[in-house]
């Protein structure tokens, strides 16, 4: 498939939620490696987060040689930045050079991505799951440990009172009691503090007004898709994609009216959530829901309420707000 020219990493992201879904993925992986080396990115910037989605379709259908080649033209495109989506393309290569047998070279490659267990919330996902294709999860168990060990001597103050007070702290203890789970390894008192911080985060989002995990919005694809895999969800979210725009646009117009500034909702996609179970939490579960919009909320991906009245709505649509979910707040 042939695609649009100047795409946007908005544009991208929507790509990566529905390549796999494509007639022909590895044709989108193509012209993405195509856009991105004709100058065909909004942005040129996004040329190595093109080159690495690539790279993760590729992977996705056991073209390795093609995903070794993608993520290499992707880190060349990153260049010396120092952020977690390079990162992030790292532990791709790595997890490729496991699959395809290299393992001293994947090796040296996830090696000197330890340190950022402790400077990104996203790092104990990739990396894990780079050391468990590896079958290496006891190794990532003892990253995981000591990168707690540290982040609490860090602290040097008492247990954190929350999922928020936690920070970074919170994603390396969910992320190690789910390893340690699959391990089928006995409970520790890590294991317990992370029990209690999802226990804390779950009945803060039950108890207060509107967490961020009543605000996490759900683009139509992905509502369609979320609907599908999990119809339990229709019940927190709507049974439609109109039903579930009203039921954000009230409860935004009902903070508004409490005096709430700043409102934001946060786009949501189901490999989002299914990354943020991981290996045996349910999706579905308030817990990991909860979870989500935390890890969400401390990243960048949000959209602002209210637009203008002849602005573009938030939902995505293309019509104008005043025509589009402003009136849903009557219903």
């Amino acid at each position: 498939m042939a695609l649009k020219a100047d795409l946007t990493s908005a544009d991208l992201n929507d790509i990566r939620q529905s390549a796999l879904g494509a007639a022909d993925p590895l044709g989108v992986a193509a012209d993405l490696a195509a856009a991105a080396e004709a100058g065909r990115l909004a942005d040129p910037q996004d040329a190595g987060l093109a080159l690495t989605l690539a790279a993760e379709i590729a992977e996705s259908r056991t073209k390795l040689d093609a995903a070794l080649r993608y993520v290499d033209r992707a880190l060349e495109a990153y260049g010396k930045r120092e952020e977690s989506q390079v990162a992030a393309a790292r532990a791709l290569r790595a997890r490729i050079l496991f699959r395809l047998g290299r393992e001293d070279e994947a090796v040296a490659e996830v090696e000197p991505l330890r340190p950022l267990l402790t400077q990104y919330p996203d790092a104990a996902a990739y990396l894990t799951t780079a050391l468990a294709v590896g079958g290496r999860g006891r190794e990532a168990e003892q990253w995981l440990s000591e990168a707690i060990q540290q982040s609490l001597a860090e602290r040097g103050g008492p247990e954190p009172a929350s999922a928020d007070d936690a920070g970074l702290l919170f994603f390396l203890l969910q992320q190690r009691h789910r390893l340690r789970h699959a391990l089928g390894m006995p409970h520790d008192t890590h294991d317990n503090l992370a029990e209690r911080l999802e226990t804390k985060l779950a009945n803060a989002s039950a108890q207060t007004a509107a967490p961020a995990g009543d605000l996490l919005f759900w683009p139509q694809a992905e509502f369609g898709k979320l609907v599908s895999k999990w119809p339990a969800l229709t019940e927190a979210y709507g049974a439609t994609w109109d039903e579930h725009r009203a039921r954000l646009e009230r409860e935004l117009v009902r903070l508004a009216g409490a005096g709430r500034t700043e409102l934001v909702v946060f786009p949501a996609t189901v490999g989002g959530l299914s990354a943020q179970a991981g290996i045996d939490a349910d999706p579905a579960a308030v817990e990991t829901r909860a979870g989500y919009a935390a890890k969400l909320a401390t990243g960048t991906a949000r959209i602002s309420w209210p637009p203008e009245r002849n602005g573009a709505c938030w939902c995505g649509s293309g019509l104008k707000y005043k025509k589009c979910c402003l009136p849903r707040s009557r219903g």
